[in-house]
């Protein structure tokens, strides 16, 4: 679902933050300007509705993945940010919706640049599809995993 866009489908809230929709369970949480504690929590969140999602290893990928766009969602842009993880039966796609229509750039990482300009390069490295789509104000940066792959 698009943020300002209605949806005709059902929802279930549950306990835990997820919601469920017919076609899975989704996670949704509005990151703060800035809050890079947003981070952490992000990964956690995800980690419990990828709790029986998947082969092994393909939730920590997730996270791994979800915590780069989170971070360049709140460094880059100097507004809020929203998530959104949506699992179905062929797999997981995680959106960082921000507010900022200046698109990422895939940078080559620099060895002198210490840990920065990996996440793009990471996500083009381990997930199986990701790209950018521009909202009238924003952009979604989204990568998808499919549950079965090795």
């Amino acid at each position: 679902m698009v943020i300002g866009a209605s949806s005709a489908k059902k929802a279930e809230e549950t306990t835990n933050g997820t919601t469920v929709l017919p076609g899975g369970p989704q996670l949704r949480r509005r990151l703060g300007r800035a809050d890079l504690r947003a981070v952490p929590e992000a990964r956690r969140a995800l980690r419990e509705l990828l709790r029986h999602w998947g082969k092994p290893g393909r939730s920590e990928i997730a996270e791994l993945l979800t915590s780069e766009l989170v971070t360049n969602a709140l460094v880059h842009t100097d507004h809020d940010a929203v998530l959104t993880a949506t699992v179905s039966s062929s797999g997981l796609r995680v959106e960082v919706r921000d507010f900022v229509g200046r698109r990422p750039r895939l940078r080559v990482p620099d060895t002198d640049d210490g840990t920065h300009g990996r996440g793009l390069v990471l996500v083009q490295s381990l997930a199986d599809a990701w790209g950018v789509r521009t909202h009238g104000v924003g952009k979604a940066v989204w990568f998808e995993l499919a549950a079965e792959a090795a």
